[in-house]
């Protein structure tokens, strides 16, 4: 069966903006962590300064990734896209502007500092580096987020002969989906972090005694997945009913809802069939009804209502069992393994190998659970660019299908080996340390 090159430029997008989201979350939480283990180092305790010193190499790698990742998505927004900044620059030039000049900051002013200046410059001063480029990631991302939230409930600009134009940037930047946007992005980063720690330490200790630093890392990331996860579930309840109540056809396609005006029940599983507008082996229970769109007189807005404009059915309605799957299984290996410990001081040398081998297999969790949930967010505004007005083919280039797949490949291998290259770096160091490095001007 061939795609259509609307189709593939889509999928090429998407798995792009995807490989980029897994290492800016990765770098933006380990960027807080790591200012906690600094702070902590202060007072004098070796533990804290071994879980900086370790995690400072994971974070720059991450770092190096995110930054290296979102050169494509740029460079495919205007080779897939060429029309887009035709009808939004006025909006998108302001804030992916403000989103470099941040990093570019970021990379010029403090990065340097905290990554090679800790034995040159004083505790204080390094302190304030690691400070500010937490403070700078955190900024990048709120730009990137406010573009990308803007997109799904555009708000503070008008369409004017074909382009939009700003009457209210406050109203762009803090759109109805921006908080929600900004929560799940930030509590998701926490996630993806602290499993990455938890998973990588539990590797560890299967194989030998932890160290100190281990410890203290481990017992940081085990409160920060507990604290998270039980946000982000009430962030999400939120965020779908903005959804619900901003894009129906998306709140439809999630729930596999295809009648308006049926009665709502809340789809566990199930396999959406566009031919017969159902959801064949349905396992369904009665309820959902909160996070549906209405129509005006109040009516249940199902599928049928948006035919020929739903975003991809199966893949939205999937994307969210598989989200909210993962964040369930988190919950209950964050729920569990704090109940094991609690008494114990968090050590996980108490752990028995058999809990050791199930946090090492969630190692990647909440990093799959972020790019399931950006996945779902951009495949759910589809067909539209900017929902409920600028749609996709109109701005879709010329490019042919054996382009895009020539593309799509090309992409495809280079995420894979930067993705092999990322994960073998990360166990080497977990399974060799991290060699001290000697003070400048002594002799050892």
């Amino acid at each position: 069966m061939e795609i259509a090159p609307l189709q593939l430029a889509r999928i090429q997008f998407v798995a792009s903006l995807g490989f980029h989201v897994l290492f800016l979350s990765l770098a933006l939480a380990l960027a807080w962590l790591l200012l906690y283990f600094k702070w902590r180092a202060r007072r004098g305790d070796a533990g804290w300064t071994a879980a900086y010193r370790f995690w400072v190499r994971i974070f720059a790698l991450a770092f190096v990734l995110a930054l290296a990742s979102g050169v494509p998505v740029l460079f495919q927004l205007g080779s897939l896209w060429p029309v887009l900044m035709e009808r939004v620059g006025n909006i998108a030039g302001p804030l992916v502007g403000f989103a470099v000049a941040t990093v570019f900051v970021l990379k010029s002013c403090f990065l340097g500092v905290m990554l090679f200046g800790q034995r040159r410059v004083s505790d204080t001063a390094h302190t304030l580096s690691v400070l500010m480029v937490a403070l700078g990631m955190l900024l990048a991302v709120f730009w990137i987020l406010a573009l990308q939230s803007w997109t799904h409930t555009p708000d503070g600009a008008v369409l004017v002969d074909g382009r939009y134009m700003v009457y209210d940037w406050w109203a762009v930047v803090f759109n109805p989906s921006m908080p929600w946007h900004f929560g799940m992005m930030v509590l998701g980063s926490a996630l993806a972090a602290a499993f990455l720690i938890m998973g990588v330490t539990a590797w560890q200790a299967a194989n030998r005694p932890p160290a100190d630093g281990e410890k203290s890392a481990f017992k940081s990331a085990l409160l920060v997945a507990t604290v998270a996860i039980l946000l982000q579930f009430a962030v999400g309840e939120g965020n779908g009913r903005v959804v619900a109540r901003h894009q129906p056809a998306t709140a439809a396609a999630a729930a596999g809802y295809w009648h308006t005006g049926s009665p709502p029940r809340a789809v566990l599983f199930g396999l959406p069939d566009g031919d017969t507008q159902s959801n064949l082996l349905e396992l369904a229970v009665p309820g959902g009804e909160a996070w549906l769109g209405r129509a005006a007189d109040g009516t249940l807005q199902g599928l049928d209502t948006f035919s020929g404009m739903r975003p991809p059915v199966p893949a939205v309605f999937w994307l969210l069992r598989i989200m909210v799957g993962i964040g369930a299984l988190m919950l209950l290996v964050s729920v569990v393994t704090l109940a094991w410990l609690g008494r114990r001081g968090l050590d996980p040398a108490l752990l028995p190998r058999w809990w050791l081998r199930v946090l090492s297999a969630m190692t990647f969790s909440g990093s799959v659970a972020v790019v399931a949930g950006w996945w779902l967010t951009e495949l759910g505004r589809e067909p539209y660019a900017v929902y409920g007005t600028v749609t996709m083919s109109e701005i879709a280039g010329p490019a042919t299908n054996g382009q895009l797949a020539w593309g799509m490949g090309g992409y495809g291998v280079l995420y894979a080996l930067l993705l092999a290259a990322f994960v073998h770096m990360l166990f080497h160091a977990a399974r060799y340390g991290v060699v001290p490095v000697r003070k400048t001007g002594r002799k050892t």
